[in-house]
This record gives structure tokens, sequence and C-alpha cells, in this order.
């Protein structure tokens, strides 16, 4: 039978305290990446924001970094009063294709989603794994039989091809994301529902989707913005001035206004707003949705 000596407890206690301290260190050391990182991330909204504010001879006399000292509105209102470059049709415009899009990648996304992750059949995993692989094809190498198919069906100058995709399928990295999630779901409250005489359409819409709030929000957020900033698609699809959306507006604003840092960068905010709007009511159930995923 062993006896612990004082030596011994005082050796114990000194590296309980040196584990500790390492691990303080190494969360210390996180958070200041962290914080470095995130700055590094809002130096470019920082400029793109102040430069927004500012006129332009303040611009030509100021560093880039300075905070405007004649702050103005001015920017904005020439933005959104531009003749030759309409905003509030391009954000009508892209909306449209955002919502309509974001609306077809939930619905059909959770749809496959639950067939791999509540159903079984034969060759289920092969087809998931199927799936799976179409995440590594470059979107350039089915860019040209997509746009002669698109071409074949007279959808070019219109959102079709910018919205009806969305409805079949929802690409592979939601519907893996979904599955993930409909898998954690406990399975006994299918078998209670099947037992009561439930369809598997009852379970999806009455019992799966309510349940999957924050993994559903999830891949809203990344459909709207992934939308609402796509700017090949548009490009490639999308011929009528009057069809374009806010990222071709922005080019085309941007060509004709080159020199105009101040008016450029007001119009880069108008386009950057929605996002923040979305992502900031979004945020929560985004990281719960991704938490709940198993993405880590």
């Amino acid at each position: 039978m062993s006896v612990s000596t004082p030596d011994a407890a005082q050796a114990a206690a000194a590296s309980a305290r040196r584990a500790e301290r390492a691990e303080a260190a190494g969360r210390w050391f996180i958070a200041v990446l962290l914080v470095v990182g995130a700055l590094a991330m809002l130096v470019p909204f920082y400029v793109m924001l102040a430069m927004s504010f500012k006129t332009m001879s303040e611009i030509d006399r100021t560093s880039v970094w300075a905070w405007p000292v004649e702050f103005t509105w001015e920017n904005f209102r020439l933005v959104l009063t531009n003749p030759n470059v309409s905003f509030v049709k391009f954000l009508r415009n892209s909306t449209v294709i955002a919502v309509i899009s974001t609306a077809g990648v939930i619905v059909s996304s959770s749809l496959v989603a639950y067939a791999f992750a509540r159903l079984k059949f034969r060759g289920r995993n092969r087809l998931f794994v199927l799936l799976l692989s179409t995440m590594m094809l470059p979107g350039i190498v089915t860019m040209i039989p997509t746009f002669v198919l698109y071409k074949y069906l007279y959808w070019i100058d219109t959102f079709m091809p910018l919205t009806v995709p969305a409805w079949f399928g929802g690409g592979a990295y939601n519907i893996f994301l979904l599955r993930q999630f409909f898998m954690g779901l406990p399975r006994e409250l299918d078998e209670a529902a099947l037992i009561d005489g439930a369809s598997h359409a009852t379970i999806f819409w009455r019992i799966v989707m309510p349940l999957s709030g924050p993994a559903l929000a999830t891949v809203g957020v990344f459909s709207f913005i992934y939308n609402w900033r796509d700017f090949m698609g548009p490009l490639l699809y999308l011929n009528s001035p009057e069809k374009q959306t806010l990222e071709l507006g922005l080019r085309t604003y941007s060509a004709l206004n080159g020199e105009r840092w101040d008016l450029v960068m007001a119009a880069s905010v108008l386009v950057m707003i929605p996002l923040l709007v979305i992502f900031a009511v979004g945020q929560k159930y985004f990281v719960k949705g991704i938490a709940m995923s198993g993405l880590k």
C-alpha cells in the first residue's frame, strides 16, 4: 500500500498548474489569431465604407485609410438616381432570382436528403458517393454544354437558367448537409408515425421539416448569398440591360465611372447591405445548423 508524500502532492499540483497555464495560453493564442484574421477580413470593408462617404476631392488629398471628414450621403443619392444604370431595377432582378432559387434549393435538396437519410433502398450508398463526387467537377467543364442546352430550350436572356435548376436537386453540398442533420433525428419518430398510418410524405412535411429549422436556415443563407453574388451565371445568360442583376450592374457602373471611386464604393456598399442583413438575421440558426450537422 503506497502512501503519498508531500513532495509527490506538490509535484502533482505543479503539473496541474502547468497544464492549466498551457491550456490558457492555447486559448489566448487562438483568440489572438481569430481577432487578427477578423481584422484582416474587415480591412477591405472598412476602406469601401470610408470611401463611400467621402467626396472625390477628399479622396484625392487624404489617405485611403482615413475616415471621412466631409461626411456625405450624396454619393448614395447619385448612385440610386443615375439614369443610365438603374440600381432599383437591378435590385428587383437580383431579389427575384435569389428568392426563387433559394426556395427551390431548400425544397429540392431537403427531399433528396430525406431519401438518402431515412429511406432504405438498393444502391443508396453508391448513389450518395456518386452524388458527392460531382462536387469535384469544375463548373467550367459543364459551362458550354449547359449553355447549349438552355439555348435549345429558348431560355437565354430569361431568368429560367438561374432559377429552374435550383428546383432539381439543390446541389450536392446542400444535400450532404441536410442528410447529416436528418440522420441525427431519432428514428423512433418515423416508426411511431408509420404505426399511426402516416406516409413518408406526411413524415417529411409534418415531422422532419419542422424539426430541421437550423439546417434549413443554413442552406437558405448559403443559397441566397451564392445567388445574390453570382456574376458568371447572369453574365452568360442575360443579355438585355433591363434584366441585369446587381453584380452585373455594379460592373457596368464601375466601367462607366471608373475614375469616381466615391460612387463606385457607394454602389458596392448598396450591393453588400442585403447580404449583411440576411447574415445578421440568420446567424443564430446558421451556427446552430452547422454544429448540429456534424460539420466541424
